[in-house]
């Protein structure tokens, strides 16, 4: 079953009270708001980038739009989308114009050559709207990507974070990631970009 197309118990988080976030699989209609969250959150509409970030959207749409139509057997891009609740009834309504965050989580391999497979479920975009940090979103979206790897038969998760950006290290952190390795190249070097960090976690497989 294609882990992309489907919902389970794991993905319908919700959290209690008179508002929260539902946590569930994309859908190819989600795919505006996605790409305005995804650009929001890695682009600046400052100076130059004002008048090129159109473009930078676009880009981003196509190559989610790619992404959730290829099927791949292990890839999943999740989003955390508004619920509210009446007061008194136990019913959640959920808002699919409130959309909160995303992330994907798909396998990459260490070495491609090596038998057997050296896959890992790898983490990217993980991704929240400016109106809804600080309110757990990205906890429960990197909680459902440890419960998909988990159904997948991993016990480990990566991905990757910018030196710089200290926000991102210290949610990683406080939800179990730790230092792997630190990436290195010379353009980094080179223009004084910022490194790449290699983080990991283990999961429990029960």
């Amino acid at each position: 079953m294609n882990p992309s197309f489907f919902s389970s118990p794991s993905h319908q988080q919700q959290t209690p009270g008179l508002s929260g976030f539902s946590i569930r699989v994309a859908a190819p209609n989600d795919l505006t708001q996605l790409a305005d969250i995804l650009a929001m959150s890695f682009h600046s509409r400052e100076g130059f980038v004002e008048w090129v970030y159109p473009v930078l959207r676009l880009g981003i749409y196509e190559d989610l739009k790619n992404r959730l139509r290829s099927k791949a057997e292990h890839y999943i891009c999740l989003v955390a989308e508004l619920v509210s609740r009446e007061e008194g009834t136990p019913n959640y309504k959920s808002h699919p114009q409130r959309m909160a965050g995303t992330v994907e989580m798909a396998l990459r391999s260490r070495f491609p050559w090596q038998i057997p497979s050296s896959d890992y479920p790898y983490l990217s975009n993980l991704a929240v709207h400016p109106e809804y940090r600080r309110q757990g979103v990205a906890q429960q979206l990197l909680s459902n990507c440890e419960e998909t790897a988990r159904e997948w038969g991993f016990s480990e998760i990566y991905l990757h974070v910018l030196e710089n950006n200290h926000a991102a290290r210290q949610l990683y952190y406080q939800a179990g990631y730790r230092l792997q390795q630190v990436d290195w190249n010379w353009t980094g070097w080179l223009f004084g970009q910022p490194r790449r960090l290699f983080l990991r976690k283990q999961i429990s497989l029960s």
